[in-house]
């Protein structure tokens, strides 16, 4: 029997909260307080008696951990192999996807035989559909209202607005600390009085230990916002805003930069010029993985360009958070006389109250931009939080062994996915069909399931799913995941006998995307089901 769940995984959790062509640039996928120990004692009692006794966590980890845990599901198993349906199987052969490369499995939500039940037992590569697994663990054992905070810390003394000591600003995983909560972050150290820091401001990154990875290595393509990396003090997605915005009257072009970032200095125009758009856009991206910098080309702006908002991930990541956190202070009228560096809050500094502190939006709603938008970094950065409340370090080993075990707490023996990074950016993450499928009809009967099914792209209406063409808009909430060679979708279906199913489809090899209509067909095959089709065997 496998072991359950430490009880102190339940115990802290708490109540909270176009881009460049075909280049290497693409557009960025936007996607209570704490209750460990170390926070606690570092003076961060703000939550009102209320909120603490609404959130209950201690009572709903006791009341998880006496639920009976569930037989083992076997839904692979629960019926003969069924025929692919005619119509599935039509766009399978008409995009030469052979169904010896395709798992698919229907079956209701309340449990019963499957209805499709084709090579569900095979490990297979979900690409971005293992985002479920990490957002259903999310919420059943962070809880949908928990929230990650960042946090700022003064030491020394101040004198007329100057503080004669250093400012700590300590990361504990916050998944979207954006430019507009990095400006309120610094605004909040202003109203305590501080105009200059005489001393340094350290950056407290120690709540994730992982090891650093060339943001290239995953496709080549290291200025792709999907591929940056997760950290405690994730700012900005690691990823800057340029706008360009052409002005024909005054033959210029009017340059912004958001974050502002220490070191990158940017004319507040260029010269508009006739010309080709895309050689300048190439150029821009060479010269800026070259120098591992922002660098704007010296040729003129051509106009052809128009206005472009490029929203690139910053060519040396390890960079971004100094560079944003000291280029934010400056350009708020700042002074720092130290630098800025990496280091840890001391104990006793952390002891106090801090001097500003920034509560992220909820898990729940975290949850919803991942899966909606299938945002990589911040499904990373959810899944070494599992890690960092499991063990009290956020790392793929300690994130690994606490969804393992929640795993194994809601679905027994059902086989294990291999989830990796916790989003699906990966060639070696596998799950089955019928594992993936088990875990879905499991989160129906969850508190969080709400939560859950709300976070899921709705066919035809919204995320990545809006540009679906169906007859039957906001009947399936389903998760879309692609790799080159891997496609997927799964999630709810509604039929129009209002029977709901699981739905899992998956496909690998090089041809996998093209299966991508056949996924379509097979959902609008479940909705048009009449109550009592069972599939016929084969």
């Amino acid at each position: 029997m496998p072991a359950p769940l430490p009880p102190s995984l339940f115990a802290r959790r708490a109540g909270w909260p176009a881009l460049l062509l075909a280049l290497s640039l693409s557009t960025l996928t936007a996607c209570q307080k704490s209750g460990t120990p170390e926070e606690a004692a570092s003076g961060a009692g703000l939550t009102s008696t209320a909120d603490s006794a609404a959130s209950s966590p201690v009572a709903a980890a006791s009341a998880l951990l006496a639920e009976p845990r569930d037989p083992t599901p076997s839904l692979a198993t629960q019926a003969a192999s069924t025929t692919i349906p005619p119509i599935v199987q039509q766009e399978l052969d008409k995009a030469k996807v052979s169904p010896e490369h395709v798992a698919l499995l229907v079956v209701p939500v309340d449990g019963g035989p499957p209805l499709v039940n084709h090579r569900t037992a095979e490990q297979m590569n979900p690409a971005s559909v293992m985002k479920l697994i990490t957002t259903a663990a999310a919420l059943d054992l962070l809880g949908p209202s928990y929230r990650w905070h960042t946090r700022i810390w003064t030491d020394g003394t101040l004198q007329n607005g100057t503080l004669n000591g250093n400012v700590y600003v300590q990361g504990r995983g916050d998944p979207k600390l954006v430019v507009e909560r990095l400006w309120l972050l610094m605004r909040e150290l202003q109203h305590a009085g501080i105009r200059r820091i005489g001393g340094d401001i350290v950056l407290d990154r120690s709540a994730f230990d992982v090891p650093p990875v060339d943001p290239g290595s995953f496709d080549n393509d290291p200025l792709r916002p999907y591929n940056a990396r997760p950290d405690a003090l994730l700012v900005n997605f690691k990823a800057f805003t340029l706008q360009i915005t052409p002005d024909e009257s005054q033959k210029l072009a009017h340059v912004g930069l958001e974050p502002p970032l220490e070191g990158v200095t940017l004319p507040p125009s260029l010269p508009l010029a006739e010309g080709k758009c895309a050689p300048w856009l190439n150029k821009l991206a060479a010269d800026t993985l070259k120098d591992r910098n922002l660098v704007l080309p010296a040729d003129p702006y051509p106009a052809s360009c128009g206005i472009q908002q490029l929203t690139l991930a910053h060519p040396a990541p390890e960079q971004f958070a100094p560079r944003a956190v000291a280029g934010m202070w400056k350009a708020l009228g700042g002074e720092l006389q130290g630098s800025i560096r990496d280091g840890a809050v001391p104990e006793a500094v952390r002891k106090r109250r801090p001097v500003a502190d920034s509560a992220s939006p909820t898990v729940a709603e975290v949850v919803h931009d991942i899966n909606k938008f299938s945002n990589n970094v911040m499904a990373q950065q959810v899944f070494l939080t599992l890690g960092l409340e499991h063990s009290g370090v956020g790392s793929l080993a300690s994130a690994n062994e606490a969804l393992t075990q929640w795993w194994q707490h809601r679905l027994g023996d059902t086989p294990l996915p291999a989830v990796q990074n916790g989003s699906g950016l990966s060639r070696d993450g596998r799950v089955s069909a019928s594992s993936l499928g088990a875990m879905l009809q499991r989160v129906w009967r969850t508190p969080g399931m709400p939560e859950f099914v709300a976070s899921l792209p709705i066919a035809g209406v919204d995320g990545t799913l809006r540009h679906t063409h169906t007859a039957y808009k906001g009947n399936a909430h389903l998760k879309t995941g692609t790799l080159q060679d891997a496609s997927a979708l799964a999630g709810y279906v509604l039929s129009d006998t209002g029977r709901r199913y699981v739905m899992v489809a998956m496909a690998n090899g090089a041809n996998a995307q093209s299966a991508r209509p056949a996924f379509q067909a097979l959902m609008e095959w479940i909705i048009t089901q009449p109550v009592a089709s069972s599939g016929s065997k084969s």
